[in-house]
């Protein structure tokens, strides 16, 4: 026969004791785990936020390193930039600087027998006047825009000028001799006189003889670069020019 257990089912005890289940329970389990779910989200959170605040920190820390040795290292920065700036400046300058003592020299070594020069004025820009002087830049000079010589002097004769306009394009870096005249005396003016001088400038005419051309030019020299500064400009005037000329040929000679 098959037994039966009489004892109600709630007073049961043991393994005939029947599972109490229900609603409640399982709330009570979710309420559980949403709680360790979000305890463990603020936790990793937590840890993540306090990662980050520490990256912040350390980040500032090298920024603030950085910026230091950056200024460390400024003085070096300028001192770079500013050797660069002379360099240019210094290769600019050396580039633009005209040599007028060569030029002078060639003048003096070219310049025939039968020529002698009363005003001899360099000038590396046109428009470049000089305290005391009585002559102004011509209209030859202002056409060369580099350095170029005024020349005014005498020769024997319009073939000796002519050979003296030759020989000048000789002189290493002219390009062109542009002559502003080229005048013998006239018979109302006679030789040895100041007819003449209000237009050359000069106090007396080196015209001595009848046959003696008194004669105006520029030498230009227009291939040479500009000078930045053209302070190193030279008047050379009188018959002073003519006899540094002889004398350094003499010595090219010896």
């Amino acid at each position: 026969m098959r037994p039966v257990n009489l004892i109600p089912p709630d007073e049961r005890r043991g393994e005939q004791a029947p599972l109490r289940t229900g609603a409640l329970v399982y709330l009570v389990v979710g309420v559980f785990v949403a709680t360790l779910i979000g305890v463990t989200s603020l936790v990793l959170i937590g840890n993540k936020i306090s990662q980050r605040q520490t990256d912040v920190v350390e980040l500032h820390r090298e920024n603030t390193a950085a910026q230091r040795k950056a200024q460390r290292l400024a003085s070096y920065t300028q001192f770079s930039t500013l050797s660069r700036q002379r360099v240019e400046t210094v290769k600019n300058l050396a580039e633009s600087r005209f040599d007028w003592e060569r030029v002078m020299r060639e003048m003096a070594l070219v310049l025939p027998d039968d020529v002698w020069l009363v005003n001899l004025t360099a000038t590396a820009a046109p428009g470049v006047s000089f305290e005391g002087s009585s002559t102004g830049s011509s209209g030859l000079r202002d056409d060369a825009a580099g350095p170029a010589l005024e020349v005014k002097g005498c020769a024997v004769g319009q073939q000796a000028v002519a050979r003296f306009v030759t020989v000048l394009k000789d002189i290493d870096g002219v390009t062109r001799v542009g002559m502003k005249s080229s005048e013998l005396p006239g018979e109302d003016e006679g030789a040895g006189t100041n007819a003449g001088s209000e237009n050359s400038g000069d106090t007396q005419d080196c015209r001595t003889r009848k046959f003696i051309t008194r004669f105006e030019m520029v030498v230009a020299f227009d291939a040479a670069p500009i000078p930045v500064n053209s302070s190193s400009d030279v008047e050379v005037t009188t018959a002073e020019a003519a006899e540094e000329s002889a004398g350094s040929e003499e010595a090219e000679e010896g």
